[in-house]
């Protein structure tokens, strides 16, 4: 088989270049003069300046019409098959796709004689090719190489003008050839094998999916796996990482009860994505759990990680919005380092943004950062975020929480609902591509049997020691009213009077014991003007002072104390009611 008779037509520059030789006759080498000198002839080689190695002797170039396509599709690794004509009947297959396929037999058509290029489907587009002479190509076709195993190859269909048999001249090689009876049209099918591409492309995506399904079980492992429930607020929270194609990044939040009824909300992102950014919110979350048990100001907790942030890892920044709910105030007291604005929604609909102050993100250093409080009564609700929720490309953020802000206004139901509903409003998907973390909670009205179960009481402590006696009696009444059994209602009183013994004993005016109970508690609280916090000390027997805070801490479910903003000290403990 001639070459020339089965040559592909090769588009471009390709065929312009073997047309070429094909035209060009071969020029006999010219004999050089012995100085090296005259005029450099067709053929060969200028002669080397003065300085320069003497060019090597330069020999014809080999005319291609003395390569057939044995010679050259016949070693080509690649599997290589040619067929024409409408029915794409088989002029040639080369070794290697014999060797895959099996021997075919010229002349046969391509559906019964090709089935493997049937079952790749691949001979629709064979047809288009032989029609539009346009080549087209298919990536990465699975293909049956061995006993249970598969290859996979990329095949390229190319337009090719084929000589009628029996002709010695070249194929037709122009555009209007169809109907000429010296030439046919036909299609080289050339597979290249890329099984190594495919299976390498595959481990990579595999590696990927691994890191980031460490990286997403690593940050769901360090999220609270149950959200603490307060008594006072209902509380909902969502996380959803990024598309699939998404490392994850460092979002968390929480929710922390510290005593006496208050409650602590806590959101951050930690700046960048994957392990790393996962590891470092775990070690935040873990600090911000314990500088709440301190029971600090928000501005104070802020400052204290604001300091560990940088010596976790001086390259990684984050935002964090830290939030105290106390029920006796009604009101949400925040810090803001760098964080969005929490939103409040009133009970009329109305949603206000959390203004200043707001102090530059975790990890920067050299800030004092302040406390800011908004109101949070019965009836209101709150939502904390990170900009995963709100921000977009080509988009200023300022209009994704004014768009939070509307669907905000008009979500109603649980928290759970509400977060979905935030969710859904703003667009978030499964293939949205930033992580989203929300925080929904409500202070809800109570009637009827429920607003029985929570009761407030307060008793101004005016003049000195007799002011004991008062606060015996008044916790006695308070207590029976609120119809405590007979054993709980002795321990409250005891409470009471050791907490305001205390008071009197190493505080200052002005002095105020509150009693507060839930659908789980009994909390008594006292506060003075003093700001020195007590602690649990030993006493000896002989001491005749230094026992309340030990009779407190025996007595009680849990107890604790901590500075009040406007100057002074509250001192509280807690009883678990009975069936709780």
């Amino acid at each position: 088989m001639n070459f020339t008779r089965w040559s592909a037509r090769l588009p471009g520059t390709q065929r312009r270049a073997a047309a070429r030789a094909d035209r060009t006759p071969a020029t006999p080498p010219q004999p050089t003069p012995p100085d090296g000198g005259g005029p450099a002839g067709p053929g060969t080689v200028p002669a080397a300046r003065a300085g320069s190695a003497p060019a090597p002797d330069t020999e014809p170039v080999p005319r291609l019409e003395a390569l057939s396509v044995h010679d050259i599709l016949g070693t080509v690794p690649a599997l290589v098959a040619v067929v024409y004509g409408p029915e794409h009947r088989i002029a040639y297959v080369n070794d290697a796709y014999a060797a895959l396929f099996g021997p075919r037999t010229p002349g046969a058509p391509a559906r019964d004689a090709l089935p493997e290029l049937t079952e790749l489907g691949l001979l629709p587009l064979m047809d288009q090719v032989l029609r539009s002479r346009k080549p087209r190509t298919v990536k990465s076709r699975r293909v049956p190489v061995a006993s249970g195993r598969h290859g996979y190859y990329t095949f390229t269909c190319t337009p090719i003008d084929v000589g009628d048999p029996g002709v010695g001249g070249h194929g037709a090689t122009g555009e209007g050839t169809a109907g000429h009876g010296d030439g046919r049209r036909g299609v080289l099918v050339f597979a290249a094998d890329v099984t190594d591409q495919v299976e390498a492309a595959e481990r990579l995506r595999a590696s990927e999916r691994r890191q980031r399904e460490a990286a997403v079980t690593l940050q769901r492992s360090l999220l609270p796996q149950e959200l603490e429930q307060p008594d006072d607020l209902r509380v909902a929270a969502t996380y959803q990482p990024g598309g699939s194609d998404t490392a994850v990044g460092g979002d968390w939040y929480d929710v922390i009860t510290l005593g006496a009824g208050r409650t602590a909300l806590v959101i951050g992102d930690v700046m960048g994505r994957g392990v790393r950014a996962a590891a470092v919110m775990g070690q935040l979350r873990t600090a911000v759990r314990a500088y709440a048990r301190l029971d600090l100001p928000p501005h104070e907790v802020l400052q204290l990680l604001d300091g560990l942030a940088a010596e976790i890892d001086a390259t990684q920044i984050a935002t964090c919005v830290y939030a105290v709910h106390d029920p006796n105030e009604g009101r949400l007291v925040y810090a803001s380092a760098g964080h969005l604005p929490i939103l409040v929604r009133d009970p009329d609909g109305t949603v206000h943004r959390a203004a200043e102050p707001t102090g530059p993100p975790l990890g920067t250093g050299g800030w004092l950062h302040t406390s800011g409080s908004m109101p949070l009564g019965p009836g209101s609700s709150a939502v904390l975020y990170t900009d995963g929720l709100v921000e977009r490309r080509h988009e200023d953020i300022d209009e994704g929480v004014a768009a939070l802000e509307r669907a905000f206004a008009g979500a109603t139901g649980s928290p759970q609902v509400m977060c979905d509903r935030l969710i859904r409003a703003l667009g978030v998907t499964q293939e949205h591509d930033d992580d989203v973390a929300m925080l929904v909670l409500q202070h809800p009205f109570r009637t009827g049997h429920d607003a029985e179960l929570f009761h407030n009481a307060a008793l101004e402590l005016l003049g000195g020691i007799e002011a004991a006696p008062r606060a015996r009696a008044f916790a006695s009444g308070v207590l029976a009213s609120w119809r405590f059994p007979t054993e709980l209602r002795d321990l409250g009183v005891l409470a009471a009077s050791e907490l305001v013994a205390n008071s009197l004993q190493h505080g200052e005016p002005p002095m105020r014991l509150r009693l507060r109970r839930t659908d789980r508690r009994l909390i008594i609280e006292v506060t003075d003007g003093d700001d020195h916090l007590p602690r649990r000390r030993r006493a000896e027997p002989a001491d005749e002072a230094g026992r309340g805070i030990s009779i407190i801490a025996t007595i009680a479910s849990s107890w604790g104390s901590r500075r009040t903003p406007g100057g002074g000290k509250a001192v509280w403990c807690e009883f678990a009611l009975p069936g709780v």
